[in-house]
């Protein structure tokens, strides 16, 4: 039978949980904030940001924060929301999660909203917990007056931030979801 962890050990365990959700909540209010001086707090040096459509990629503190800035000069204000998380340790030092989310936001002169899914990797830097990796994946990314019409049955192109719309990044690609509908699932 395995031991079960000492009561400090798991109050270690609940404090780390609790100030990774602290920073995936500060993460959406620096972004929403245009706190560019609050970035590095959240980040590891080596960090990774990315999007499953390939629009955002960037690897290292720097470019990363050269991405957000080129993000927000096309938009207006944002507001970002995190709901559900689950966050998962693999060490006492390196934890991953995935956050259901969803934002609010003026783009390209347009109110728009989005669904978004963040597969993260949390790491202990400098005694603190930080974003190494984001991973982002779109369920919709349309302007308000589309967004009724952008959940209609059959409807997959749910990606119409940019010039032209284009299938979501889930939940149709999963292998989950493909498997059930009886759809390939090798790509």
């Amino acid at each position: 039978m395995a031991e079960k962890p000492d009561l400090q050990a798991r109050v270690r365990r609940l404090e780390d949980r609790n100030e990774i959700c602290e920073l995936i909540a500060r993460y959406g209010l620096v972004m929403d904030d245009r706190d560019i001086d609050g970035m590095p707090g959240l980040f590891t040096p080596d960090v990774t940001i990315r999007s499953v459509d390939g629009v955002m990629n960037a690897r290292g503190l720097e470019a990363v924060i050269e991405q957000f800035k080129g993000r927000f000069e096309v938009l207006g204000p944002s507001h970002h929301f995190s709901h559900d998380k689950i966050i998962q340790f693999d060490t006492d030092d390196l934890a991953h999660g995935t956050v259901l989310s969803h934002a609010e936001m003026h783009r390209k002169g347009q109110p728009m909203l989005a669904a978004i899914r963040y597969s993260d990797v949390y790491r202990r830097h400098e005694g603190r917990w930080k974003f190494a990796e984001r991973l982002l994946a779109f369920f919709y990314y349309v302007p308000t007056a589309e967004y009724l019409d952008a959940l209609g049955p059959g409807l997959d192109k749910r990606m119409r931030a940019y010039d032209e719309a284009r299938p979501a990044d889930f939940p149709e690609r999963l292998l989950t979801w493909r498997s059930y509908y009886g759809e390939p699932t090798s790509d």
